[in-house]
């Protein structure tokens, strides 16, 4: 049966399993195997990936950098307080911003939002962009590096909702992958996350290649489907870099027969987003609103590390993709009785 309906990807998720709090050491998390051509599971911990790879070996890494995108203003003359979560810089030049603003009822075109206790930084209201979405411009005597500096310093760990509280420095160390390089997503790439610099010596050692590439996650990502029939839902476009020395490094790897790991459903969808007719990688650089879900043909990648994610969202669609849907689902079954951890800070999985 073709899977194209919203309904088909629920299951019962415990709200317990939902992880609030990185494990105490990055590669200490649970990794469950899944091996696609005997239908077997294994349970392991995260650092004993090293033993599914060897020489010549590639993992593709998304090195986007997640900066502190939740502010909290004051509007004026109320002075209430407004979470304003910033989405993507519009212009540099006239320090546009998209940003979501809640209570976002309380907030027209021509307000203005003062951030920081002395209100060094000034917001104004020009546009309705959805229904919870604004644009601002920045009002801010200064040069743009101060500018940015000022945003870094007011700004705050962007962690997901369900963590019901506040981020401390820990968050600011451990909802980033130790190889993030290029800021700009507003999200981690969480199966990156599980990397630590022990490990990825240890995988270089062995010879694994590594092949980075850039994609800025944004909200998008996490949006709830609300369509029963897939094929009505639009992802939201986020911005991808895939430069030519990963390509090579790709492209020699599946002449090489090699294993082809994507490190998350974010390299995942960057590689499907840039393939040749010959079913090889090409440089890109760009922007990809990919939806992929079953029934779908992978061309680059041949295995996958994921967290386990929440029921009808677009990842855990994604990974029934390339698993297999019976397959995923017996997986997810079994995660939720050997009580893996869910979501962000969860466990995680290597579909062989």
């Amino acid at each position: 049966m073709i899977k194209r309906k919203l309904s088909q990807f629920n299951f019962d998720l415990p709200e317990e399993l939902l992880a609030d709090r990185p494990a105490a050491n990055r590669d200490e998390s649970r990794l469950m195997i899944v091996d696609r051509k005997t239908g077997t599971f294994e349970h392991k911990m995260f650092k004993d990936i090293i033993n599914y790879f060897v020489d010549g070996d590639v993992m593709i890494f998304n090195n986007t950098k997640v900066f502190p995108a939740r502010m909290y203003g004051n509007k004026e003359k109320t002075g209430a307080r407004i979470e304003v979560f910033l989405l993507r810089e519009l212009s540099r030049d006239n320090l546009l911003w998209d940003v979501l603003v809640d209570p976002a009822r309380k907030i027209r075109i021509g307000n203005k939002l003062y951030f920081g206790e002395d209100e060094s930084l000034v917001a104004e209201v020009i546009d309705n962009t959805t229904s919870r979405g604004r644009t601002l411009r920045f009002l801010f005597d200064g040069s743009y590096e101060e500018f940015r500096a000022k945003l870094k310093e007011l700004g705050e760990t962007p962690l997901p909702k369900y963590i019901n509280r506040e981020p401390d420095a820990e968050d600011a160390e451990r909802y980033q992958t130790i190889y993030a390089k290029h800021e700009g997503a507003v999200a981690a790439p969480t199966a990156g996350l599980h990397f630590s610099r022990e490990l990825m010596k240890r995988l270089e050692i062995i010879g694994v290649n590594f092949a980075e590439l850039t994609l800025h996650v944004g909200l998008g990502t996490f949006r709830p489907v609300e369509v029963e029939d897939l094929s009505k839902h639009k992802m939201d476009s986020e911005q991808v870099i895939i430069p030519q020395e990963s390509v090579e490094i790709i492209n020699k790897g599946i002449e090489n027969k090699r294993r082809i790991c994507a490190v998350g459903t974010t390299s995942i969808r960057s590689i499907e987003s840039s393939v040749t007719t010959q079913n090889l990688m090409t440089p890109f650089n760009g922007w990809t609103n990919k939806f992929i879900y079953p029934p779908y043909d992978f061309k680059i990648a041949n295995c996958m590390i994921t967290n386990f994610h929440t029921p009808k969202s677009t990842l855990m669609m994604m990974t029934c993709a390339f698993g297999g849907y019976e397959l995923m689902m017996e997986a997810y079954n079994k995660a939720v009785k050997e009580k893996y951890r869910f979501f962000t800070y969860g466990d995680a999985m290597l579909i062989l």
